[in-house]
């Protein structure tokens, strides 16, 4: 089971795909948007945290700048009907804080703007996760909680520029890595951001 690579970065795909040199013997693995961009130039040397996904006629190993990007993929790809594709996504649109967050504080449209996740599997999602992801104060053994949303900046921006007219795909360019505890500047930075396109 490979659990990590270090070696030299021989091809970088713009669909998500690279391949690291070890000892002579290629890789190939995938990676999600965010790790590509900040993979360095051909020809360096370059580390990387591996899930090496099994299954019966497939193998396939999945890179990660960071390990607990890696936990975080694991834990995601544990739910139920969640496959590594859709982790994959889960990950590019919600790094590890903003995943955690969004399930400690049953943020489901957050989920939501994941493509390919719809309210029902957000929903089961962030029940699931709450165990994996080790959220503080939920340790499994509480009922099962109301559902009601917390709300936090990043989703009173989301929830915003929803109301202000753009579709799901403009409002996930525009909190994507969106930092901040201000609600009016996070707002206004998303506004600039969607105007810049």
């Amino acid at each position: 089971m490979i659990g990590s690579l270090r070696g030299s970065l021989v091809d970088k795909d713009p669909e998500g795909e690279v391949v690291v040199e070890v000892s002579g013997i290629g890789y190939r693995v995938s990676v999600n948007p965010r790790t590509l961009a900040e993979m360095p130039e051909i020809g360096s040397d370059v580390f990387m945290h591996v899930h090496h996904h099994i299954r019966e006629g497939d193998q396939q190993l999945y890179g990660f700048a960071t390990l607990i990007e890696r936990r975080c993929f694991e834990s995601v790809i544990g739910a139920h009907g969640v496959g590594p594709a859709l982790a994959m996504a889960v990950l590019a649109t919600l790094p590890p804080v903003e995943l955690r967050q969004a399930v400690a504080t049953n943020d489901v449209d957050a989920l939501c703007l994941v493509p390919g996740v719809g309210k029902k599997t957000a929903q089961r999602m962030v029940l699931e996760l709450k165990n994996r992801l080790e959220i503080p104060g939920f340790d499994g053994s509480q009922p099962e909680d109301s559902g009601e949303t917390v709300s936090t900046p990043i989703s009173d921006v989301r929830d915003a520029l929803t109301q202000m007219g753009f579709g799901s795909e403009e409002v996930r360019r525009a909190v994507d890595g969106l930092q901040g505890d201000d609600t009016s500047t996070m707002l206004r930075n998303a506004l600039q951001r969607l105007a810049a396109k």
